[in-house]
Formats: structure tokens, sequence, C-alpha cells
């Protein structure tokens, strides 16, 4: 319904939580192309796609009735972690019941490294990584490692870190896209490697 087209996500909830079952019809619209593509892309299959993209609606709409969502601005974030838990999920059943065959191409999936346990060595790898990560955020200026600090480690909006920090959202985003080239520049020019 067009009344709803300019409430904010934590508003249309509070109204379905009220009672208005067309706010979260406006929620549902507002995000669903973006949820969608996003557990297609993973699957890379429709009907698997549609049957965990209503899943994933069923547990927001379950969690929001029982009353332990929190209000935070990050509503289309917490959809995709939702979305992204069931993709998880769904994988590891797969992979448990011994249901496909890895010389299929098709279901290659089962090969992907972020499904898979680490092993010692990409422990310390991504040990080595964080504590190069935290080196170079200290090196930062003052002003760009608290951006950085705010948006990645506190999960803070670029408003939010505007609001707490005084300046404008333009301003905390160069902040954070400057703390990025610096990091990569630093990392190129002592040949420090961010990546696993």
């Amino acid at each position: 319904m067009k009344i709803y087209k300019d409430k904010s996500d934590d508003q249309l909830i509070s109204l379905y939580v009220d009672g208005k079952n067309e706010a979260f019809d406006e929620l549902l619209e507002r995000h669903k192309d973006r949820i969608f593509m996003y557990i297609y892309h993973s699957v890379k299959n429709e009907d698997l796609a549609n049957d965990l993209f209503q899943d994933t609606f069923v547990k927001a709409i379950t969690t929001i009735k029982q009353g332990r969502y929190v209000e935070n601005g990050h509503f289309a974030a917490w959809v995709s972690r939702i979305a992204h838990n069931l993709i998880i999920d769904y994988f590891r059943q797969v992979k448990n019941e011994n249901l496909q065959s890895t010389d299929d191409d098709e279901s290659n999936i089962l090969n992907r490294k972020e499904l898979s346990q680490s092993t010692i060595e990409d422990d310390m790898v991504a040990s080595q990584i964080h504590t190069d990560v935290r080196r170079l955020i200290r090196t930062l200026p003052a002003s760009q490692r608290q951006v950085l600090v705010m948006r990645y480690y506190k999960n803070m909006s670029f408003k939010e870190i505007a609001d707490t920090t005084g300046v404008s959202i333009n301003t905390a985003l160069g902040r954070m896209r400057y703390a990025i080239l610096n990091m990569r520049r630093l990392a190129e020019e002592h040949n420090i490697a961010l990546t696993l």
C-alpha cells in the first residue's frame, strides 16, 4: 500500500507487530529481489532458491511475532543473515547425507573452501593476517582508524558513524575509502598478504 512506502524498515516492523499485515508486505516487496538473487547465486537452482527464500521469510516472521527481533536499522542485513544460515544448513545437510557426488560439476558446491573445516595451517595463516591487519590499522591516521573500527568491528552504519563523530556521511565514507587505500598501499609496500 502507498501509505507504507515512505516508512523505514523498523517502522514497518512495528506496524506489523501491531497487526498491520500490509506493512510486512511492503518489507517483503522492498527486499525480495535482493534476497532471492543472493540465495539463487549461492545454490544455482531456482526451485531450491524459492524454497530457501520462503523459509527465510517464514523464519523472519516467526522471530518478529515472538518479539525476538531487535530494531536497529539493519533489517536487510538481518534477513540476509537468515538466508545465509539457511543456505549453509542446506549444504551441510546435503554433505552429511551424501546425496551428491562431487564428480558432477553441477554439485561442485560441496568443494567450496568456506564450507569446509579449516586446517591448522589455515588457522595459523588467518591468525597472521589478523595480526597484520591490526598492525596496519594502528598506522592509520586517527580519523581513518576511528571510522574503520566503527564500521568493521562495531558494525555501525555510515549514518551512525557520521552522527557519532559529528561529520557528514560523505566525510565518513571518504575516511573509510582512504583508510582502505592506505592499508592496501602499506600491505603492498611491506609485502603483506591480506587474504587466505
